[in-house]
């Protein structure tokens, strides 16, 4: 994905990376998360070579740099994030092995077989997750593992309204058992999967926006894209609290089979 000419629901990317510049973390998630995932994958060590594809500005890839071994790379497309990446990379003395590059998902800046962890949360939307499935495999080694988080149906059925409003916002939400047979068929060993606390939701992604929206509309007053994107923030936020009971976040962590 690069940032050329792209917009979302009509506004300009450069605009929404700019409003998540002053957010720790660009989606759900947290730490407690993050080590969970990692504590289901085995045989990292000091020469591993990780990636965090659509990294944003690092904030669960500087704690999967403090507990894992190995050399990481954050890639995204918003130079922006990079740069911040980058500093806080080196505010948390982990310059010397964790790296952000610019670069886009489907076009990875890797050798085949070159990397033993693939890493993205919230992220692998962005080119679909079949297809980031498929297309990012031939980057792992025998072996290596993928974790990713991906928007799944936690029920075959659900209201109306949620589940027309994720049809018109991303199509390739599935259920758990839809995923995890999704990621068999790519190639992979689905090792584990669980379901995000709702505090990844509440208290890592959703209270820190409250502060970034006012310093973003303090800087934009007037702007009438910047107060749609706001708004457009605070309908997903109202959704996702009548609706919790029947979508989230899922961490699908699988290895890679084959040759």
């Amino acid at each position: 994905m690069n940032n050329e000419n792209q917009t979302i629901r009509g506004i300009d990317v450069d605009l929404i990376c700019e409003f998540f510049l002053n957010t720790q973390r660009q989606g759900p998630g947290s730490p407690e998360a993050t080590l969970r995932a990692l504590s289901f994958i085995d045989g990292l060590t000091d020469e591993s070579r990780i990636a965090d594809l659509g990294c944003g500005t690092g904030g669960q890839t500087m704690t999967l740099a403090r507990y894992a071994p190995g050399h990481v790379t954050g890639l995204d497309f918003y130079p922006g994030f990079i740069e911040r990446f980058n500093a806080n990379a080196r505010g948390a003395n982990l310059g010397d092995r964790v790296k952000g590059v610019v670069g886009s998902m489907d076009d990875l800046p890797f050798r085949e077989g070159e990397l033993d962890l693939i890493w993205s949360e919230g992220a692998i939307y962005n080119i679909g997750f079949e297809r980031g499935l498929r297309e990012w495999r031939r980057y792992l080694r025998p072996g290596g593992f993928l974790a990713v988080t991906e928007a799944s149906w936690f029920t075959d059925e659900r209201p109306a309204e949620i589940h027309d409003y994720w049809m018109e916002m991303y199509p390739g939400i599935d259920t758990i058992p839809g995923k995890v047979a999704q990621v068999q068929r790519a190639g992979y060993l689905p090792v584990a999967t669980f379901v995000l606390p709702e505090n990844c939701w509440t208290e890592h992604y959703y209270a820190p926006l409250a502060k970034a929206r006012e310093l973003f509309l303090r800087k934009y007053a007037g702007n009438a894209t910047a107060e749609e994107l706001v708004a457009f923030q605070r309908q997903e936020e109202a959704l996702y609290d009548k609706y919790k009971a029947f979508y989230g976040y899922v961490f699908y962590i699988a290895k890679k089979t084959g040759e």
